[in-house]
Formats: C-alpha cells, sequence, structure tokens
C-alpha cells in the first residue's frame, strides 16, 4: 500500500441505496472505485466480499432504504451498512458449522474476516435503525 494512503486525511462517503438486490452490485463496485481512488487497493477484495455481506443482509432482511457507509481515518477502514429496522443482527454462528448453507453465512463471513465488527442503533434523518459495521487495518 503507498504510504501516502495510511497517512492520509480521514475521509467518508455514504452512499443511499433502494431496496434492490442490484444495489448490492453498485454498492460493491463504487466502493472499489473509491478505495483505488485513495490508494487502498490493497483493501478492496476483502471491503467488497464485507461490504457485499453487509449491504445484502441490509436489503434482504428489511424492507426500506439502506445506505453503504465508508470511512478511513488513522490507518482503519470502516465499512457499515445502515437499514431501517431498529431490530439487532441476528448473532453469526461458527463459519465452520455453517457448512453448504446458504443463508446465515454473511456475518459469520464478517465476523471472520473484519478485524472488528459490531452493530448500533441509529436515528438518521428520524428514521430509526441500526448500522451493522467492520473494520479493517491497513497494513
Amino acid at each position: 500500500m503507498p504510504e501516502s494512503a495510511e497517512k492520509a486525511d480521514p475521509w467518508e462517503y455514504t452512499l443511499y441505496i433502494p431496496n434492490d438486490l442490484r444495489a448490492v452490485t453498485v454498492s460493491r463496485r463504487t466502493l472499489r472505485l473509491i478505495l483505488t481512488m485513495h490508494g487502498l487497493i490493497g483493501l478492496v477484495d476483502t471491503a467488497e466480499l464485507l461490504a457485499t455481506e453487509l449491504v445484502s443482509n441490509a436489503v434482504r432482511h428489511t424492507k426500506g432504504p439502506a445506505a453503504l457507509r465508508v470511512r478511513w481515518s488513522a490507518g482503519v477502514l470502516w465499512v457499515g451498512a445502515w437499514d431501517a429496522d431498529p431490530e439487532p443482527p441476528e448473532p453469526p454462528g461458527s463459519f465452520d458449522q455453517l457448512g453448504e448453507v446458504e443463508d446465515g453465512r454473511g456475518l459469520a463471513l464478517v465476523r471472520a474476516c473484519a478485524d472488528l465488527w459490531g452493530w448500533q442503533p441509529s436515528a438518521r434523518f428520524g428514521n430509526r435503525g441500526k448500522y451493522v459495521w467492520c473494520e479493517l487495518a491497513a497494513g
């Protein structure tokens, strides 16, 4: 990773998306572009996987709009998805125990690939909801 990326000033982007599964692809491609433009190409693959899981959960399991939020500060990339449902996400199971199951792997992948993850209730523009987020440290 370029040294300048680690020392770069903090930045943040938010992409508001409709409740549409096609928004997952738009979010993933937008994230790739953001990270590439900021010289963080080494984080792209893992960040894309994490964002895909977070945004997919937000779109699949809620009825309202959602948002992808990406933030860089002090050598840490923070990726989060907001949705309008204030209920906490289902706790992730052990990734090893999931086997061939198609559903329920998202947060297990996030837990396995991120340095840190969590969720928090959120009220944005008067809408209740939650943010599910994860962190990736550079280097």
